[in-house]
């Protein structure tokens, strides 16, 4: 009986750690099981400027989604993005590419517009900043370009 007694309690740590390991990865892949509605858009850059599949899409500094898809077409950055139905955007919202402090990770910036058309699922953010390159900023400084 005893026997038993220590089979069952390591069954049940195993089981506890796969279910463990199973919540770590959903939560650190950026996985979404069981979603509440979700709707992509597109936002065409000249360059991303080190932006990462996964990164960050906000408005006013909320999260609202995240990249899907980064490609190159006719060179240029098509970024792919899904973003919560709770949230639509305007015709003329504008997608700028940011960066959490000097050296932080890159995310995408939605700032609404004011037009009463909205972006469709599928649609396409029309205006849009580039980022600012620090690597080119500095360059110029040093040849005193500035």
């Amino acid at each position: 009986m005893k026997r038993f007694g220590i089979e069952a309690t390591v069954g049940l740590f195993v089981v506890l750690g796969v279910l463990a390991l199973a919540y770590l990865s959903v939560q650190l892949g950026h996985l979404q099981f069981m979603q509440g509605g979700t709707y992509d858009v597109t936002a065409l850059f000249s360059t991303v400027s080190g932006l990462r599949e996964g990164a960050r899409v906000e408005i006013a500094g909320v999260q609202i989604g995240r990249v899907q898809q980064i490609v190159l077409e006719n060179f240029q950055a098509i970024v792919h993005m899904r973003l919560d139905t709770r949230v639509q955007l305007q015709e003329d919202t504008i997608a700028s590419i940011r960066t959490r402090g000097l050296i932080g990770e890159n995310y995408v910036r939605l700032s609404p517009g004011g037009a009463e058309r909205l972006i469709p699922a599928g649609g396409h953010i029309r205006e849009v900043e580039t980022p600012v390159d620090f690597e080119d900023l500095i360059a110029q400084f040093i040849q005193g370009k500035m």
